[in-house]
């Protein structure tokens, strides 16, 4: 197939000349090094009502008609504006807000690069994605040291827990905020994607222990899997307030524990590196794990963790 270019003015006055002389569609494209048809086309969009072709006014009609064919922009439209400033603010990415919206206002297309594009040409008026999208625009690598000898690896895990059928298979971790400023013990279900988490004053293995308690309250903890990391060398003391067993990944493996790792990083959105967690107000911690327990996950459906843990419930 021959890749298509529109007329220039020295082949529309070339056009013209060979109209003229009465020759073919099939013998001007040959010459022109373009489809008959294409030939065709641009003389019967052209021409006058007389049917003579002048291609100072092809020229011009071509122009005209470019610039009409330029797409409404999707987010013209004032109802989509308004969705897309509301899940903004409340910190959805673009992905998870286009696909809600497809299930709120199905035959309505809303793709997640036009909000992307949109945000980037600065048209949503007080958002960016430096201050509104998880990464920032930037990608963060995460090392953590593995130095605990298990017991149990994650190969020791029970099948059921690897193909997340159960509620209470967690994934745990801790993110750092700077030297003698704590931590956050995070823990994720595996099923349905529910963070808990609580602040801990430090990496000590006695503290974290007794963080992973409070975070989890009177949650039912079938199994509960870990990095090798300093911070967990107190895994009996763990098992034992949960009532669980742990499972070690294998050393420098994060992506065994991808639903930790990925809520990690949203986590990291409200709380960057450097952040001083003995700070942090109790209340806006809680409603961080808030924002996150809404958030619509394309692993749930898009429905969030809350609405995924109601349906299960019902």
């Amino acid at each position: 197939m021959q890749s298509y270019q529109h007329f220039t003015l020295s082949e529309r006055e070339s056009l013209a000349q060979m109209l003229r002389e009465e020759k073919s569609f099939s013998e001007i494209g040959k010459i022109l090094g373009k489809h008959r048809s294409s030939c065709w086309r641009e003389w019967n969009r052209n021409k006058n009502r007389d049917g003579e072709y002048f291609p100072w006014g092809a020229t011009v009609k071509h122009i005209i008609r470019r610039k009409k064919s330029v797409r409404r922009p999707r987010l013209a439209d004032e109802t989509a504006y308004a969705f897309v400033t509301e899940s903004l603010e409340r910190l959805w990415s673009p992905e998870a807000i286009s696909e809600r919206w497809r299930m709120e206002h199905p035959g309505i297309p809303l793709c997640h690069s036009t909000i992307y594009r949109a945000l980037k040409r600065k048209q949503i008026k007080g958002f960016s994605a430096k201050t509104h999208l998880r990464r920032r625009g930037k990608r963060k690598n995460k090392h953590n040291s593995q130095t605990i000898q298990p017991e149990h690896t994650i190969h020791d895990r029970p099948e059921i827990a690897a193909l997340r059928q159960r509620l209470g298979d967690m994934e745990g971790d801790t993110v750092y905020g700077a030297i003698g400023k704590g931590c956050a013990v995070t823990v994720v279900d595996r099923k349905s994607r529910m963070l808990f988490a609580a602040i801990s004053p430090s990496r000590d293995s006695g503290l974290i222990a007794e963080a992973f308690a409070k975070a989890l309250g009177s949650q039912s903890v079938e199994t509960l899997t870990l990095d090798r990391g300093a911070e967990f060398a107190a895994f009996k003391k763990i098992e034992q307030s949960l009532g669980t067993t742990t499972f070690f990944c294998d050393p420098h493996s994060p992506w065994q524990r991808p639903t930790n790792e990925n809520t990690n990083g949203i986590l990291r959105f409200f709380f960057p590196k450097g952040t001083d967690f003995n700070a942090v107000d109790h209340d806006y911690f809680q409603r961080v794990l808030s924002l996150i327990n809404n958030r619509p996950r394309k692993c749930l459906g898009w429905l969030s963790p809350v609405e995924f843990l109601n349906s299960c419930c019902t």
